[in-house]
């Protein structure tokens, strides 16, 4: 079976379509209980693992990616045993480059699994070039997606109407949140895989939600996970 990977942008519905592909197909989201295992099969008895993705990733500066690339971003909880058989718990720092390591190795695992929907975490990458892969990204117009995520956040606080002041500031917020997440999944992209995260030659299918909208997109995917060319 085809795995698929999906890179979308903030605010273009691409949650959406994950959760609808992922239904119709009876294919699994990957998420942190693959990251586990890949932990676990690494020797490691872990407790919590690190699922770094591009929606956690910090964009850095130059000097930072120099000087800081083994700085603690987390801690993995170990089980331990010593020689009188008792056992207790082992905090074990994970920087940057173990994380990607352990991530990669859980991508490649549920490449192997198949019936699968990664979602960023550079799995159009790590699995660049494979057979029975479909590479997918999700674009929306930016006024579709200020629009979209202005009422995710009107619903999530359950305000009641607002003002032409409130509004404009909610547009201010929306859009800051746009783009602090796009700058997030771009940099991450970029500074572990060297690639642009938009780079067409990335993906196998590249879908605009303000053209096509939410059910043609499932639609094509679907299409595509089917086709005889990816079997």
């Amino acid at each position: 079976m085809t795995t698929i990977t999906i890179s979308r942008q903030y605010g273009s519905r691409g949650d959406e379509i994950i959760d609808r592909v992922c239904q119709m197909l009876g294919y699994h989201p990957f998420g942190k209980a693959e990251i586990v295992q890949a932990a676990f099969e690494a020797g490691l008895s872990a407790l919590e693992a690190v699922d770094y993705t591009e929606d956690d990733y910090k964009v850095k500066s130059f000097l930072d990616r120099l000087f800081r690339r083994h700085t603690t971003i987390a801690q993995m909880h170990v089980w331990k045993e010593n020689a009188a058989g008792v056992r207790s718990v082992e905090n074990i720092d994970i920087d940057e480059e173990n994380a990607l390591a352990l991530v990669q190795k859980a991508v490649r695992a549920a490449y192997q699994s198949g019936n699968m929907v990664i979602v960023g975490r550079g799995g159009q990458v790590i699995l660049k070039g494979l057979a029975n892969t479909l590479h997918v990204r999700i674009e929306a117009d930016m006024e579709d997606r200020i629009h979209f995520v202005k009422n995710q956040l009107k619903q999530s606080r359950g305000t009641e109407p607002m003002g032409t002041t409130e509004n404009v500031a909610l547009r201010r917020e929306a859009q800051d949140l746009i783009s602090s997440r796009d700058a997030a999944s771009a940099g991450y992209i970029r500074q572990f895989y060297g690639y642009d995260w938009a780079e067409p030659t990335l993906y196998d299918l590249i879908i605009d939600t303000s053209q096509v909208g939410v059910d043609m997109a499932v639609k094509s995917i679907i299409e595509r996970a089917h086709a005889p060319q990816l079997v």
